[in-house]
């Protein structure tokens, strides 16, 4: 396993070592466009970007919330969710919600930075959260909060062409967000986002080709 550890540590000193301070959040999923709910309090929530120790790459985990879920029911996305009063820090929030969703061991995982804060249209704060993860036991979905899950080799995210522009219109509206297909699995919305966000400050930090 330790194969990686060059890969990790290079990705870690890419990264943000401490959580964006909450004030200085500068990424949204709608660009300028202010969130639905704007007149509300935020709510805090962390996002954990898995980086597994296999065999043949390191992985990234993906889970399909499940269908009963009220906010964002079906959509691929990371582990995580709303920060709790008993969470220690973001980076806390992040493994707990992974431990809860897949059974990920919270003692197999070890943070290793985080990206920009991001605020989406729908009023949720989140801090992405990166850990290296060598796994000791086999994730499990919990049906109560994911229908199942997934892993992406790093080398299919490191590939620009595996990125493209992707359209919706809610309530009305077009709104442009980025996609990423892996399988018969298609990432987009906030995930994509996030997961752009980390290919070009991670892995590849000098290349321009996902530009704006």
């Amino acid at each position: 396993m330790a194969e990686w550890d060059e890969d990790i540590e290079r990705i870690a000193g890419r990264l943000l070592a401490a959580p964006q301070p909450r004030d200085e959040t500068d990424t949204r999923e709608f660009g300028p466009t202010p969130p639905f709910n704007r007149h509300r309090p935020t709510l805090d929530a962390a996002v954990l970007i898995a980086l597994i120790r296999r065999e043949d790459d390191l992985h990234v985990v993906y889970t399909e919330r499940s269908a009963d879920l009220r906010s964002h029911s079906g959509q691929i996305s990371f582990p995580g969710g709303k920060i709790d009063p008993g969470d220690e820090d973001a980076a806390a929030a992040a493994v707990r919600e992974a431990e809860e969703e897949i059974a990920m061991r919270p003692s197999d995982a070890r943070v290793i930075g985080f990206l920009p804060n991001y605020l989406t249209g729908t009023n949720y704060h989140i801090t992405p959260v990166v850990a290296d993860v060598s796994p000791t036991a086999p994730f499990r979905a919990n049906p109560e909060e994911v229908a199942g899950f997934f892993e992406v080799p790093l080398a299919h995210l490191r590939e620009p062409e595996n990125y493209r522009r992707h359209v919706f219109h809610p309530g009305g509206r077009e709104v442009k967000t980025w996609r990423i297909d892996f399988g018969e699995h298609a990432i987009w919305g906030i995930t994509a986002h996030l997961t752009r966000l980390f290919r070009q400050m991670a892995l590849e930090a000098d290349d321009r080709s996902l530009d704006d």
